[in-house]
């Protein structure tokens, strides 16, 4: 939660809008009957947080947290019945209630062994992402791997320098509120 707060920090920061929409995939394997089973199970859970700049950013995190708890709890309802539900204008170019994801891997990796043949990942690259901007966290044993993809309408070095700099002073100093006309967490 942590991490979602701290990019909707830097949403806030590079775009200007208090108004946070963030997409993120869930596995939604919630009982244990559909744990061993093979087959697509993910849905897409819209975290909507307003960024205030004058609250601390353990403020912001602690609602955040709300916010993804109460997402959490509805992960069963589709995406597509959210929208359909909502009804918002729609743009064939875009999906129509966020333009930003946020993709946590953190599930252990295991290697799947069948008799002598052994099966392992293969990490795919992609060039593009499919919004604005996606932002991949893979959990590993020996830390974290991150992986920006950037829509055409981004600069991925600027986004990055962006990133780095909100991160690190959120996790720095996360109790002094920060100043909305510098947008930054201290």
């Amino acid at each position: 939660m942590t991490l979602l707060a701290a990019f909707a920090v830097l949403l806030w920061r590079y775009s200007g809008q208090a108004d946070i929409s963030i997409g993120t995939p869930v596995a939604g394997r919630t009982q244990v009957e559909t744990e061993g089973l093979i087959g697509f199970f993910v849905n897409t859970l819209v975290l909507r947080t307003e960024v205030r700049g004058e609250e601390s950013f353990r403020e912001l995190l602690q609602r955040v947290r709300e916010v993804a708890l109460g997402g959490y709890s509805h992960q069963e309802v589709p995406f597509e019945k959210l929208v359909e539900e909502l009804q918002p204008e729609r743009e064939l170019s875009r999906s129509p209630l966020f333009q930003v994801m946020l993709v946590l891997q953190n599930t252990p990796r295991e290697e799947l062994k069948m008799g002598e043949l052994r099966v392992q990942a293969l990490e795919l690259a992609s060039e593009t992402a499919m919004f604005d901007l996606m932002l991949v966290v893979d959990e590993r044993e020996a830390g974290c791997k991150w992986e920006w993809r950037i829509g055409v309408r981004c600069s991925a070095p600027r986004v990055w320098r962006a990133c780095c700099s909100t991160i690190g002073s959120c996790l720095k100093q996360p109790s002094p509120s920060r100043n909305a006309s510098s947008r930054n967490c201290h």
